[in-house]
């Protein structure tokens, strides 16, 4: 990523650090436009669930997972928080002290509101970052979609599914199963 893009970016997070954001609000930056989303009980419970589900798989101290951290992606001035990230094992910070999206191996986010941003921008970044494996619960479709074998810019697969029924991702790097039985509907 660009030495430019980069601090533009840093400027951007460090005037919106001095900014009063409402508490339950997540900030974050898709293609140098700053969004800044309500974060409603919905959202937090799907995310709870698969960080719950991660950290069944994984154990709590077994692999680098976290939900808001700012990660900064290919393209325009991509200084995004996923809801949900999981690193590869072994993953390390910069020299900044972020985290580096060649590490990041599974991303969701939970299409509350930000739907334009989740199937469009966001996924197009994943995929020219070569995340694996990204996914998008969306409550209020009632739907997981699931992205995986990026190339090109784009993901070559795709799986959508009703929430209530189990994604596999045992061929994936997350090796799990992540049972959507309990994801909120909006």
């Amino acid at each position: 990523m660009a030495d430019e893009t980069v601090k533009c970016l840093d400027d951007w997070f460090d005037r919106l650090d001095r900014l009063p954001v409402p508490e339950g609000y997540k900030v974050e930056i898709v293609g140098g436009t700053v969004y800044m989303a309500p974060q409603r009980d919905i959202h937090w419970e799907t995310i709870r669930r698969i960080l719950r589900a991660l950290e069944d798989h994984f154990g709590r101290h077994g692999t680098q997972h976290f939900s808001d951290v700012r990660i900064d992606f290919p393209g325009h001035q991509n200084g995004f928080c996923p809801d949900v990230v999981k690193l590869r094992d072994g993953a390390t910070k910069d020299e900044e002290d972020r985290w580096r999206y060649e590490d990041v191996e599974f991303v969701a986010e939970i299409s509350a509101g930000t739907a334009q941003n989740d199937y469009g921008p966001k996924r197009k970044a994943y995929a020219l970052a070569a995340v694996p494996v990204y996914l998008v619960a969306d409550p209020y479709q009632g739907k997981c979609h699931m992205y995986t074998e990026p190339k090109d810019g784009d993901y070559t697969c795709e799986l959508r599914v009703d929430c209530g029924t189990a994604i596999d991702l045992t061929t994936t790097p997350p090796g799990l199963t992540l049972k959507t039985d309990a994801f909120p509907r909006g």
